[in-house]
Parts: structure tokens; C-alpha cells; sequence
């Protein structure tokens, strides 16, 4: 089992799978939204997910006319996970208390729309837009 918390240690989830691909997303939405380059996520099955905690403390905001949202805890602002589709959610890595060591970033995506000023220094794959597999 892994588990991860919030900020502020309010809200708190378990998941039960081994993690070991972490996404970045590049694209201006992310940027704004963490206030640095990106975020770093992992993918996780949604049966393989559970809240522990604080689930009444996490509010949600979706873009207007996009299909973009973001959880986040309202009492100290970290982000959360979140919808990735229909059978996973998107997994925040820094917010792991444990079991990160077999992770490795594997994508940048939408780094077509990264900050001009960004260095991407590592040799992950990178893709101008959207991963599709």
C-alpha cells in the first residue's frame, strides 16, 4: 500500500498497486494551476484508490468550456488527485509519504506549450501534445 496526504494533512488516500510511470504535464493550464512548470503525476486505476481523509475539505474547479479540472484541498490549496477518465484517476507524486522509489518519469507531455525559459534535462519521451497509447 501506498499512501499520500495533502499539505496540510487534511485529506489523505491509500492506493493498492504499484506505481511506477510518472506523467508531466507542461501545458499552461498545469503551469497556472501548481504555479511551476508542470505537474508530475502517476495513473492509477480507480479500483485501486481509496479516500481516507477529508473528503469534505476537497473542492474541485473545472475549466470553463474545457474538459480540464483539479481537485485541491481548500484548507491549505495542495492539489489532489483527480479524474484522469473513465477508469483512473491522476495521482499528484509529491504528495507520496512512501513506495516512490520505483518511480521514474517516462513522458513530458504537451511540451509544444511549455514555458519558454524550461529546460527538460532528464530522457523521458517527450510529446508536443497529448500521450495517446
Amino acid at each position: 500500500m501506498t499512501q499520500g496526504e495533502c499539505n496540510c494533512g487534511t485529506v489523505s488516500f491509500e492506493i493498492d498497486t504499484k506505481m511506477t510511470d510518472i506523467y508531466i504535464c507542461h501545458c499552461s493550464i498545469c503551469r497556472r494551476s501548481t504555479g511551476g512548470t508542470g505537474i508530475a503525476v502517476s495513473i492509477v486505476r480507480k479500483d485501486k484508490f481509496v479516500w481516507l481523509s477529508g473528503e469534505d475539505s476537497i473542492k474541485t474547479w473545472t475549466k470553463p468550456n474545457h474538459d480540464w479540472q483539479t481537485s485541491f484541498c481548500e484548507i491549505c490549496g495542495s492539489s489532489l488527485p483527480g479524474i484522469n477518465d473513465a477508469q483512473n484517476f491522476y495521482i499528484p507524486v509529491s504528495l507520496l509519504n512512501s513506495r516512490q522509489e520505483n518511480l521514474k518519469v517516462k513522458h513530458h507531455i504537451f511540451v509544444g506549450s511549455k514555458a519558454s525559459w524550461e529546460i527538460i534535462g532528464d530522457d523521458a519521451k517527450q510529446h508536443n501534445e497529448f500521450l495517446l497509447e
